[in-house]
Formats: structure tokens, C-alpha cells, sequence
């Protein structure tokens, strides 16, 4: 009985220590050599070199000057501790209220756009966190943004086409485009957005306010 539990034992330890230390170790030690930006979380600077993100997590824009990534049902929104989507099937009256309350928001805040709302920017991804869209979705939102900069659209149009990020090995997945890596683009092209002031010199509240620090931050 002894000499069993003593077997047992040395398995369980030797176990323990191969795959819970020594493996571990390995593939961490191996992923920072050959691909040490994935491995630290693929985090994203600004321009002046401070963190704002990372390129796998989306984060909330609601200035026009910015594109806009899906909506969150993570956590209170874009909450990278809740990744989570809505539960909410095809046939919830609540799914409907909100997808058509965002549709009317965004004709709303864009006029100019083409056609109708692409349903991606109603739709939340299953994550909460996805931080891609479309470039179909990214050039419906270019007169918004245009408009709010105060630049010809073709320029923003450019910057578009200039983040399209092609297909995964040339097969994989569909062309796609990183709103957080599009904005910071943006703040490099034509600079940061800033706010709008008041007739009376007071600067306007913000609209909404970017998780990405140093892109709507004055």
C-alpha cells in the first residue's frame, strides 16, 4: 500500500513538474524569441510611444473624428476582463430594439454615407472584443469621420485602403481592417482629434470617450 502511494506520489510530482513548470517555460521562452510582439499581447503605441492598446482587443470610439469598431456585449462594453457576447438570439425583441436604435444613430450621425447601415456595426461579435471590420463597414464611415476632421474624404478614404489587412497565409479568414490600428493612422495622417468649443470659449463635453489612451486625450 505504501510502496503504491510512494509510485503515485513520484508520478504526481514528476507530472506536475513537466507540465505545469518546465512546458510552460519552454513555449514561453520559445514564443518571445520567435514572435516577441504576439507574446507580450501585441500591444500598440501612439505617437508619442505610450501604450493605448492592444491590436487583439477592441475598444470603444464614439467621437465622429474616429471609426467606430462593432458593439460590445462584453462585460459593460468593451470590457477585456468579460469577454462575452449577448446571448441574445434571432428572434429577442431586445436584440431588435438595439440593433435598430444603433441603425438610426449612425444614419443619423453619418447622412452622407452610402447605402444602408453594413449589419456588422449593429451586430456584436461573439468575443465582445473583436477589433476588426470590414473595409466595407470602414469605408461606410468614412464621410463621418471626413466631415469631423474637416479633410476631403479621399484622404480618409486613403488611409482606409492603406490598413486593409488581407487574408490570413492568402487563404484564411476575409479582408479586414483594425479600428484601433485605422484611428492611429488617422492621428498620424492628420493629427489628433480635438474638441469643439463652446460659443462662449468653454471646450464641450466629450461625446464619448476612447479606452485608447492618447487618441482623444488633449
Amino acid at each position: 500500500m505504501v510502496s503504491t502511494l510512494v509510485i503515485a506520489l513520484r508520478a504526481c510530482v514528476v507530472t506536475l513538474v513537466l507540465t505545469g513548470v518546465l512546458y510552460p517555460l519552454a513555449v514561453t521562452g520559445v514564443a518571445q524569441v520567435l514572435f516577441p510582439h504576439e507574446a507580450q499581447g501585441s500591444l500598440v503605441v501612439d505617437e508619442r510611444g505610450r501604450e493605448v492598446g492592444s491590436a487583439l482587443i477592441a475598444q470603444g470610439f464614439t467621437r465622429g473624428a474616429y471609426f467606430q469598431p462593432r458593439p460590445s456585449a462584453a462585460g459593460n462594453g468593451y470590457d477585456a476582463t468579460a469577454s462575452s457576447g449577448s446571448n441574445l438570439g434571432p428572434t429577442s425583441q431586445k436584440l431588435r430594439d438595439r440593433a435598430v436604435a444603433d441603425a438610426e444613430r449612425l444614419r443619423k450621425e453619418n447622412p452622407d454615407a452610402p447605402g444602408p447601415v453594413p449589419a456588422e456595426l449593429v451586430t456584436a461579435s461573439g468575443s465582445g472584443l473583436d477589433p476588426h471590420l470590414s473595409p466595407e463597414a470602414a469605408r461606410w464611415q468614412v464621410p463621418r469621420v471626413a466631415h469631423a476632421r474637416g479633410v476631403d474624404p479621399a484622404r480618409v478614404l486613403a488611409v482606409v485602403e492603406a490598413n486593409v489587412e488581407g487574408r490570413t497565409l492568402g487563404v484564411l479568414g476575409e479582408p479586414r481592417v483594425n479600428a484601433l490600428l485605422l484611428n492611429l493612422a488617422l492621428d498620424r495622417q492628420f493629427g489628433r482629434a480635438v474638441e469643439p468649443v463652446h460659443p462662449t470659449g468653454a471646450a464641450a463635453a466629450p461625446v464619448g470617450a476612447s479606452s485608447a489612451a492618447g487618441l482623444e486625450q488633449p
